[in-house]
């Protein structure tokens, strides 16, 4: 029996595992990720040795194995995490190596591991946001709108809170999973630049196989509660016109690029966590078109998306950066898994916030046109918290 079956078929948990991968990672100063895509039974860890720089439109279909995560500010270099090793689970056990990497993935786990380890996230504290009066803010943004500046802006907060003594990441991210299925769910640590907790529910470019491209277009917000009927959600002209902004948004990104053969789906109502959102989904046949490197140029395209900041963008943007107060950071900005299974999974990193020691700061933002009213909109963000806080109380 070799060492990577041994391990497939050890009685260890994916706990247990989970806990020493983190703890190990942490205490060596290595980046890690760790995640479950929307409707999938697998969580995934990729560790890796360093960090890297990824610069604006490198292509990201010629990076090997890897997780990236990228701020808010496009002018930013987005980070990617290569993988020196890579695990995955399922039925809460680790699953049993298939490839080069996770064969010496196995290995290494065998010859490193040990139990009862506890992990503990020490870290600076979480950097104050704005404390700018986000109804004002609102405000402003209205009459911003009303001198035809732009037509939709989406200013964002933040929320201070203190954790409890016995907050456990891994238990949390466990949570998170079972609580929101529709969810990209990760926690993401990298030395130096903080540890990340999130589900968020919105898809920025995923491109499957290296055949097919599918975005979306999400936006307008109501609470969910279980066993509404979907079919029937009374959506107003305001949430109705804010996702149909979106969706012109990236219809002319399409157009930018001269690609017109696509399929559009919806818009039609999806349930994430405790809110509801107005979706539609795009899908290119990169083969079809023959535009293999789809994802690299709509992602250099979307980002950001009219969802997070605003249209047109460069007016909305100029807007948010005289008047949020405070440095978003990677809140609005993109993560996820790029060419692990032969795919790419990118993710708007909304629903999420940065862990400090013994604290986390929060993040949430709202879509802001003609016809908002400031408390409706602040009442929006406090829906968009307790998609964390309903979790980790």
């Amino acid at each position: 029996m070799n060492a990577a079956t041994s391990v497939s078929t050890a009685p260890r948990t994916e706990t247990e595992i989970l806990n020493f991968l983190l703890s190990h990672a942490l205490e060596n100063e290595q980046p890690i990720a760790v995640w479950r895509l929307p409707f999938s039974a697998v969580t995934y860890v990729v560790i890796a040795d360093k960090h890297e720089t990824i610069a604006k439109g490198s292509a990201i279909e010629e990076l090997q194995p890897g997780f990236m995560f990228a701020p808010f500010d496009r002018e930013r270099d987005a980070i990617f995490l290569p993988a020196q090793f890579i695990f995955s689970f399922e039925g809460k056990q680790l699953r049993e190596a298939k490839t080069p990497i996770e064969n010496t993935s196995a290995l290494w786990l065998a010859n490193t591991y040990s139990p009862g380890k506890k992990l503990s996230i020490k870290s600076a504290k979480a950097t104050a946001g704005s404390d700018t009066d986000f109804g004002a803010l609102v405000t402003k943004a209205v009459a911003a709108i009303g001198e035809n500046r732009f037509e939709k802006v989406v200013p964002s907060r933040t929320k201070k809170i203190t954790l409890d003594d016995q907050f456990d990441i891994v238990e949390t991210f466990q949570k998170l999973s079972n609580a929101y299925p529709t969810a990209l769910v990760s926690f993401v640590s990298v030395p130096g630049i903080g540890h990340w907790l999130g589900a968020t529910p919105e898809t920025l470019v995923t491109v499957e196989g290296k055949t097919l491209f599918k975005t979306v277009a999400l936006a307008g917000t109501l609470p969910y509660k279980e066993g509404m009927n979907l079919k029937a959600v009374a959506w107003t002209e305001k949430e109705i016109e804010e996702q149909a902004l979106v969706e012109r948004y990236v219809i002319s990104c399409f157009k930018k690029i001269r690609l017109r053969e696509y399929e559009e789906h919806g818009p039609k109502s999806m349930v994430a966590g405790n809110l509801i959102h107005l979706k539609s989904e795009f899908v290119v046949d990169m083969v079809a078109t023959n535009f293999p490197q789809l994802g690299t140029v709509m992602l250099q395209l979307l980002h950001p998306t009219s969802a997070v900041c605003g249209m047109p963008l460069d007016p909305a943007l100029q807007f948010l950066k005289e008047n949020e107060g405070y440095d978003r950071e990677f809140y609005a900005g993109y993560l996820g898994p790029v060419n692990i299974e032969n795919n790419i999974n990118l993710f708007v990193n909304l629903r999420c916030m940065k862990l400090g020691d013994g604290e986390a700061l929060l993040f949430a933002g709202a879509g802001v046109t003609v016809d908002s009213v400031p408390e409706n909109e602040y009442a929006e963000t406090e829906m968009k918290f307790n998609t964390l806080l309903n979790i980790i109380g």
